[in-house]
């Protein structure tokens, strides 16, 4: 038998493998990258209340509030342009732009619908209670106000929040996390001077259903940045990969009496050590550096800033050396040569191109910029971008000097690239594998302890890859590359833990499962302690595996959706429904059967992807090498004592424990201790498992700087539009590798899910029915318990399926924290209580459970609090639950129980 399936594994990978290489072999690649954004235009800006024409505005106040686009202020030429001796003036006219529940797309305008008096050039900025308008300036003078408005239905109320410590206007303002931050502007109108203002409001303590809010709260100044003062930057919002971060660009540097200086740098500050950086000039690959004064930009993604054209500010120095001229032609009373200057200006201004159309995008995390696009038309700058949903909208603002705009424009991302039918062949192959494993293998399924233990018939490195299918799954595949493509290397070590971990589990703790028989974990907690303890480490961990089929099912499946274009509740339905299928067909011989090919799948896909890379790569793997080394993404150890930051204390400790509760606690590993002949040949399977971690580990963890590599080389390549930052391997995939060999490693991603989705649907059904259904009914018949246990697969796997498709509603960030927490906030408490009852004599049964509550008690403090980080979380459970369930046993009396065998002291003279 073991012949017919390895043969059949062989046969399966051979097929994936033909059929994905065949066209590389030919030559065919993926096709290239298309434009990242599809624009169509929206109703203009109308004329305000008494008008007949709207020529647009500039410097208006642009924001989102409950799917509204408000436009509210602005300043314009409306006789005529400045040229030609026209007037300025700053307006108080709100417009918001509503759709009727008929899809008719209005603007809704009136004379109530106004400003508190004509402002512009202030700044903007989208919150949960509505847009934020700050500062702003008339003819005459700069202004402190910031206020809240909102859409209440009918109109746009206007509530006030704290003042700016100065009056300001022409600066940039961004939001990150709950706190706003303002950057540079001017403080008056007369003798303009550019400052490095640099302030920030944090919106937590604000409750807009109070009429008074704290007399403390207020703006902060902050240090600013170590650059030169400016008017008109570029600011935003967004993640470096790590956290989120304040940016700013560009601008110019104004001053009385002084030549204007246009800017083209660019700053990182992040809030937490608040600490700027300089990043890369705005420019592009091979070009010289650039300004884009006063451009709308928008956070895309998962790590892109759109910027759209901007000021290179060249003119601007020609008209403003013009201007000097001609004053100094005036006062020494030339005045011929005043009106030829002011001809000459003129010309200039009437002939002004209009301003650059190019749409840039700066990346995060590879501190690159790229031209991804251009603007439709002629691209307006003194404007806002703005996120509705999914769409980007850039209303109005300045086409040139003096002249404005009417026009609203929408920007959405484009469709997903056909995945095609090469491509859905190989992974079709592999599915139908899975499924045709499963088959086969229900034909041994005779009994429970087929179904759950295959009989003891597993060979012990089938076990072992078993265990590493299981443990690995979409979490490494994607979350690893990705986590380290964002920073780097220091999670490493919580990975290759297990290697630590392995000779305690091998001689400690593997010997109590085998030797006393059991079917689950949990009838060791029954033995040691009491019932209740059983009964809830079971509740427990079906518990923790049923929110993580769903974490597993979802995220993947969104990852997916993104670079294949395959719908995510299709991606989502596909998986549960297979595995249900085989894992009910073919109990837990074909969950670890299915893993073995998976983990072969994976780890091919994997190599073959990191080959693929190191090829593209200007000096290949080891030019790839110096590249990654230089941007530190293989920095491993930080050896400061920070519980709150993943320094490596941190991140062994909290590997240490999460491994301990996988292979000590988690009926999903325990149960493949169960599969093989004896205790010995179990031990050899733990090794196996832990042998692999390490090269595993390197590839997974190379991965992610590979991919950062190439794509810093290549940013052109990037999808400034990809929302998941867990999706820039799947990406990689089906962009840049040829068709059939990105289906080969999709069905890689799915084996990855998959391995992990099988095992905990075939674990919570043994513990339901070994648990619970055979604990209180001890008379029931075998073969009703292996239906039970059929149909418990079943319910399980769809209950995960629709906790999944929950998901897709929710607004998870990174795969690998998610993961992360849900290990260590369920169960820490579960690991500790066998650390407790196997290390300890004294510990009891009540003794126990205190220590789980209080484990509980722990876990939901830490997590609320951020006392430390979330790889912690795992350790701060174990321990807490250790610690005071023994000392409790201590504390509280309690009858002896004989423990004979169900502790380290008391094994002797058992075996398996």
């Amino acid at each position: 038998m073991r012949r017919l399936v390895a043969a059949a594994l062989c046969l399966t990978a051979a097929v994936c493998l033909a059929v994905a290489c065949a066209p590389a072999l030919a030559g065919e690649a993926q096709a290239p990258a298309r434009a990242a954004l599809t624009w169509t235009d929206l109703p203009p800006l109308p004329p305000g209340p008494g008008e007949d024409v709207q020529p647009g505005v500039a410097g208006a106040f642009v924001g989102v509030h409950d799917g509204r686009l408000i436009v509210a202020g602005g300043a314009n030429f409306p006789d005529a342009p400045p040229w030609q001796n026209g007037t300025k003036v700053w307006w108080d006219h709100v417009f918001v732009l509503d759709r009727t529940p008929h899809g008719i797309v209005r603007w809704i305008r009136g004379d109530a619908l106004r400003l508190p008096r004509p402002s512009a050039y202030g700044a903007s900025v989208d919150t949960p209670h509505g847009v934020v308008l700050i500062g702003g300036c008339d003819a005459g003078a700069c202004f402190r106000e910031v206020r809240l408005a909102r859409w209440n239905g009918s109109q746009v109320t206007f509530s006030p929040l704290p003042d700016l410590p100065r009056p300001l206007a022409f600066m940039a303002a961004a939001k990150v996390g709950d706190a706003i931050y303002v950057a540079g502007g001017q403080e008056t109108m007369t003798e303009a001077r550019a400052t490095t203002n640099f302030w920030r409001l944090d919106l937590a303590p604000y409750d807009p259903s109070k009429d008074k809010q704290d007399p403390t709260w207020g703006w902060d100044r902050l240090e600013p940045w170590p650059g030169p003062p400016r008017i008109l930057p570029v600011a935003a919002g967004q993640s470096d990969g790590a956290t989120d971060c304040f940016y700013l660009f560009s601008g110019r540097n104004v001053a009385p009496d002084a030549e204007t200086t246009i800017l083209t740098d660019a700053w990182k500050f992040n809030p937490a050590p608040q600490r700027w950086t300089r990043l890369a000039d705005v420019g592009l690959k091979g070009e010289p550096p650039r300004a884009i004064m006063a451009a709308p930009a928008v956070a895309s993604g998962a790590g892109h800033i759109l910027v759209f054209g901007g000021g290179r500010g060249k003119r601007f120095l020609v008209l403003e050396r013009l201007s000097r001229r001609i004053k100094e032609a005036k006062a020494g009373g030339e005045t011929a040569k005043a009106i030829a200057l002011a001809l000459k200006k003129v010309h200039l201004l009437s002939t002004h191109p209009g301003f650059s159309r190019d749409m840039l995008a700066y990346h995060t995390i590879t501190d690159t910029w790229t031209r991804v696009g251009w603007f439709p038309d002629a691209c307006p700058v003194t404007t806002t971008a703005v996120k509705r949903g999914d769409s980007i909208l850039i209303p109005s603002g300045e086409i040139r000097p003096g002249v404005r705009t009417p026009m609203v424009w929408k920007a959405d991302r484009p469709p997903a690239r056909p995945f095609g039918w090469i491509n859905y062949a190989v992974l079709g192959v592999y599915l139908a594998a899975l499924v045709a494993m499963g088959v086969y293998f229900s034909r041994r399924e005779k009994t429970t302890d087929d179904f759950f233990k295959a009989g003891g018939r597993v060979p012990w490195w089938a076990a072992g890859l078993s265990i590493y299918g299981t443990q690995l799954s979409a979490i490494t595949f994607m979350a690893i590359p990705a986590k380290t493509f964002a920073t780097d290397w220091r999670y490493f070590m919580g990975n290759v833990a297990i290697v630590m971990v392995a000779p305690l589990i091998i001689f400690l703790i593997l010997p109590f499962f085998r030797r006393l028989n059991v079917t689950t974990a949990y009838e060791y907690l029954e033995k040691r302690f009491n019932v209740v303890a059983r009964l809830f480490g079971s509740v427990m961990f079906m518990l923790l595996h049923l929110g993580r089929i769903g974490i597993i099912l979802f995220l993947p499946s969104i990852a997916l959706s993104v670079v294949t274009g395959i719908d995510v509740r299709v991606c989502i339905v596909a998986m549960a429904v297979l595995s249900i299928l085989y894992t009910v067909l073919g109990g837990i011989e074909a969950v670890i059967w299915t893993d073995v090919l998976q983990v072969v799948v994976l780890l091919g896909g994997a190599w073959l992807s990191l080959m693929l890379i190191s090829a593209h790569i200007p000096g290949g793997l080891g030019g790839m090498i110096d590249i990654a080394a230089e941007a530190g993404k293989f920095h491993t150890f930080d050896f400061r004592f920070d519980l709150q930051t993943p320094t490596f204390w941190v991140v062994l400790l909290g590997g240490l424990a999460a491994n301990f509760i996988s292979y000590g606690s988690d009926q999903t590993v325990i149960q493949r201790y169960l599969t093989t002949r004896d205790e010995k040949a179990a031990g050899r399977g733990i090794w196996t498992n832990a042998v692999l971690v390490i090269p595993g580990s390197l590839l997974f963890f190379g991965m992610g700087a590979a991919l950062y590599v190439f794509f810093k080389t290549r940013p052109d390549l990037l999808n400034p539009t990809l929302e998941n930052a867990d999706a820039i391997f799947p990406w990689y995939i089906v962009t840049q590798l040829p068709t059939g060999v990105a289906g080969l490693l999709i069905a890689a991603l799915f084996a990855a899910a998959m391995s992990s989705l099988d095992s905990s649907m075939n674990s919570i059904a043994t513990a339901v029915t070994t648990d619970f259904y055979r604990r209180f009914k001890r008379d029931a018949a075998d073969r009703t318990c292996l239906a039970l246990a059929r149909w418990v697969t079943v319910v399980v796997g769809l209950a995960g399926m629709v906790l999944a498709l929950l998901m897709t509603g929710w607004d998870i960030k990174s795969l690998w924290d998610e993961f992360s927490k849900v290990i260590g906030l369920f169960a820490g408490g579960l690991g500790g209580l066998f650390l407790l009852g196997i290390f300890s004599r004294r510990a009891h049964g009540v003794g126990a459970l205190v220590g789980l509550v209080a484990s509980a008690a722990v876990q939901f403090t830490v997590s609320r609090t951020g006392v430390v980080y979330l790889l912690l979380y795992s350790f701060t459970g174990l321990a807490t639950c250790v610690v005071v369930g023994y000392v409790a046993s201590l504390i509280i009396p309690a009858r002896p129980k004989p423990l004979a065998g169900l502790t380290l002291y008391t094994l002797r003279g058992q075996r398996d």
